[in-house]
Formats: structure tokens, sequence, C-alpha cells
């Protein structure tokens, strides 16, 4: 009981930091500072901080605002959020979190009759998982979407400079013809120009939003291209093809790695599966591991032996391009 009680506030730390933590990792502030200049850099975190001071309430609510002033740092749950594409404010995502803790700890006290210690831990673990894991997999989703339509839109931009058409009417032309959610990021990009902002400054914001490095390929290659001149056509054309070619490779590496993936999938599920045949066979034999002491410690370094394996086998089919 102990080891799964320390099992479960080594999770709940994990995904508290997970959820929470701040700042850009080092490996992407290193392929900034070899591919862009520091100047993009210190945008993109002078953007966070202007969304931070504009965003001062998040809800109605005094009591909410203050907790959520109190979190390390909520310019980063907000652009994840705002990576969903749903209007979905920071107040709403506490609300929920706060939400499913109390449904899920009520349900484990009242229809489980768990402990009330362990009935805790776990909620909190599902609260804060599950919703951070259903915001993650929405935004990944999209941004998947924005990467298959991505190069058709810098080909249509570089259509639009052949024909003589200045960057930001090529920038318009894209948020016009292009689907969602490729046209709804060029044409906030759009606004942003007519608002009086810079190109560059406002793709620099939008890519805080997206997160993706074939985005910022773009706003690079464009702001190498002011500096040193030469035909900004034929650089996005040549951009457009680099992104296919990762694409193609990533597809590549997802097709190579699918064995991988359906054998962990198996090995990982036949123990829940052969427990669940030995409840319905053998139920006396099988209580034994569920009110035991000994069987609960089983049950507990089981876990965490599947949970370890799980994690190695998902880094070693999880390939960076």
């Amino acid at each position: 009981m102990y080891l799964i009680l320390a099992g479960g506030l080594v999770v709940v730390i994990l995904l508290l930091a997970t959820a929470f933590s701040g700042g850009a990792s080092d490996d992407l502030q290193r392929r900034l500072a070899r591919v862009g200049p520091q100047e993009g850099r210190l945008r993109v975190k002078k953007t966070i901080t202007q969304g931070s001071l504009r965003s001062t309430k998040d809800s109605g609510i005094p009591l909410l605002d203050y907790v959520i002033k109190a979190l390390p740092n909520p310019a980063k749950l907000r652009a994840r959020l705002a990576r969903t594409g749903k209007k979905i404010s920071l107040g709403e995502y506490v609300l929920i979190n706060a939400l499913v803790i109390v449904v899920t700890a009520v349900g484990f006290l009242k229809l489980a009759g768990w402990a009330p210690l362990v009935a805790v831990l776990v909620a909190i673990m599902v609260g804060l998982g599950l919703p951070h894991m259903v915001v993650g997999f929405i935004g990944a989703r999209r941004i998947k979407k924005f990467l298959a339509n991505f190069p058709e839109a810098i080909d249509t931009m570089c259509r639009g400079l052949r024909a003589g058409l200045p960057v930001g009417e090529s920038i318009t032309a894209v948020g016009r013809e292009m689907p969602d959610p490729v046209g709804i990021e060029f044409h906030r990009i759009s606004d942003s120009v007519r608002l009086g902002k810079s190109v560059e400054d406002a793709m620099w914001e939008v890519s805080t939003r997206l997160d993706t490095p074939e985005f910022r390929f773009l706003i690079i290659a464009m702001a190498i291209q002011k500096e040193t001149g030469g035909n900004l056509a034929e650089t996005m054309g040549n951009l457009a093809d680099l992104i296919r070619k990762r694409r193609q490779l990533r597809l590549k590496i997802k097709a190579m790695s699918s064995e991988a993936k359906a054998s962990a999938m198996i090995i990982g599920s036949l123990p829940f599966i052969m427990f669940t045949l030995m409840m319905f066979v053998s139920p006396d034999y099988v209580k034994v591991l569920l009110h035991d002491p000994r069987g609960k410690m089983m049950l507990g370094v089981a876990g965490c032996w599947m949970g370890m394996g799980w994690a190695i086998m998902g880094k070693m089919i999880r390939f960076e391009i």
C-alpha cells in the first residue's frame, strides 16, 4: 500500500511538472541559436510576456483569477490551449481540472469504497492528467492538419510573389484560399499586419501558438532573405520541398516503427487480458492479489515495472526529425 501511495505521489509530481513547466526547452533554444537570429528568440519571449500582460482576467470569478495568477507559468498554458483552436480560457481549463478531480474522488470514495488518501491521490492524477492529455491530443491533431496543408500554403505565397504581389498580399491570399487551420493562422497574420505590426513580428506571435519547427523555418528564411536579399520566391519554393521531404521521412519512420508499436501494445495488454480472464475463470485465486498486503505490493511493483517498460519502448520508437 505504501509503495502504491509513493508511486501515486511521484506521478502527481510529474504531472504537475509537465503541466506547469515554464519556458522553451534547451533543445529548442539550441536550434534557434543555430538557425535563427537572437532577435527572433527575443521576439518569442516578448510575445509571451505581452500575452500574459494582456490576459489579466481569465474569468469573472476573483478567487479563480487569483489561483490562475498563482500558477508558475500561465502563459504557457494559454499558448497550449490556443493551439487547440478552441476558445477555451485558462479559467475554464482550471475549472475543468477541479471538476474532474471532485467527481473522480467522490466516485472512488462512494462507489469503489477506496481509502480517502488513495482516492484523493488518484483523483488528482486523473484530474490533472486527463484534461492535459485531451488538450494535447486536440492540439497535436490540429498541428498535424496544419502541416499537411502548409507546403501548399507556401506554394501559394510563391505564386503570389512571382506574380508581383508583396509579401503581405501573398499572406492575405493564403488566409483567404487555404482551408483551416492554415487559413485561420495566416488570416491572423494579415490582420496583425493591418493593425501596424511588421510581417515578421506577426509571424513570430503565431509561431508561439503553433510551436512547429516548419513554421519557424519559414520565418527564419524570410528574415534571412530580408537581410541578405535574393529571390524570395525561389527560397520559399525550396522550403516547401524540404517540408514535403520531412513529412515523407516522418511517414517512412512511422511505417518502419509500426511493428515495434504493435508488439509493445500486444505485450503491454497481455497482463490485463490474462488478469481479466482469470477473474472470470477463478476469481478466488485472483482476489488474493487484491486483498492480501503482499499481493497489493506485488501489483504495485508490477505496475511500476510495466510503466518503465512502456516508457523505454516509447523512447526507442520515437525519432526526432
